[in-house]
């Protein structure tokens, strides 16, 4: 089982380049597999609360609180500099919202530079203030999704490419920069509804749900398994990864909980410093070797 970490969202450690060498750092030397950067490029003081996975409507923390959220790519170029081993995923790049040739362009960039270790974890997103903000409209963001997938992995193959979408459109252009992995860079569609299952079938490289009950996961799943053959692809290749902690916080280490998405075939699980009350360095290692021992060594 591999374990992947979201870091401490905070103004004072995520942003301070000393303070992430010395993440990094420990990261590596315990083993673990990867890191993960959060995307959201504004995020409206009053949004309307269209926040699907609580109640109110409203994700944790406030706009104008201590949690911040880095550009993913910037941010993970850097840990990628400091590292060798550690692999970098996006959890997620809200992919709607970007320019498919851009975005094409800036992830091959990276995967080149870090040697074919990074993860492409895209969404949708929620917030209709942020796309009026990027100048994208909110309406039919999940066909702009899937065009950006397709689109970009036109622009990674050998050229000239080619693509006639109806919101992204190219005809016989170059992408000069290609991705250091062997048929582009990994895809992992993120959500948690049936939507997003299908079109992780459909397209995905791999499954990244948030904020899932065990018995929901089981369900979509089965929705991903069936689309994944209805478009001829082979279902077993479709990696999953989850993050337990995201659906009850308070059972992070309750081991019968976490194996209960681990036989569901989850290969990568993350955990997350938000859960473990993670303040400084120290508290890293401890929340990391806690985890080891108490659930991946167990599974």
């Amino acid at each position: 089982m591999k374990l992947g970490f979201i870091p401490p969202l905070e103004k004072s450690r995520i942003t301070s380049g000393d303070w992430v060498a010395q993440l990094v750092e420990i990261l590596e030397s315990c083993g673990v597999e990867s890191v993960w950067g959060v995307e959201h490029v504004i995020v409206a003081e009053d949004y309307e609360p269209l926040y699907p996975y609580s109640d109110d409507g409203h994700m944790p923390g406030s706009p104008t609180g201590n949690i911040v959220m880095p550009d993913p790519l910037e941010w993970l170029s850097f840990a990628a500099a400091l590292s060798s081993r550690l692999r970098l995923g996006t959890s997620v790049v809200v992919a709607s919202e970007h320019s498919a040739a851009i975005l094409a362009k800036r992830v091959a960039t990276l995967d080149a530079l870090s040697g074919g270790r990074l993860m492409l974890g895209v969404g949708i997103g929620w917030q209709k203030e942020e796309y009026a903000a990027i100048g994208v409209p909110y309406r039919d963001r999940g066909r702009r999704l899937d065009e950006c997938i397709e689109a970009m992995r036109a622009l990674w193959a050998e050229g000239p490419s080619t693509y006639k979408g109806k919101y992204v459109q190219f005809e016989r252009v170059h992408c000069d920069v290609k991705p250091a992995q062997a048929g582009g860079v990994p895809i992992l569609i993120g959500g948690s509804t049936d939507h997003a299952a299908r079109r992780a079938g459909r397209l995905g490289n791999g499954w990244y749900p948030y904020v899932i009950s065990p018995e929901d996961m089981a369900e979509r799943i089965k929705t991903l398994r069936a689309t994944a053959q209805e478009h001829g692809r082979n279902p077993d290749e479709i990696e999953l990864t989850l993050w337990p902690g995201s659906y009850d916080f308070s059972r992070t280490f309750d081991l019968d909980f976490v194996k209960s998405y681990a036989d569901q075939g989850v290969s990568r699980l993350i955990v997350s410093a938000m859960e473990g009350q993670v303040a400084e360095l120290d508290d890293v290692r401890r929340l990391v070797e806690s985890y080891q021992e108490k659930v991946i060594a167990k599974l």
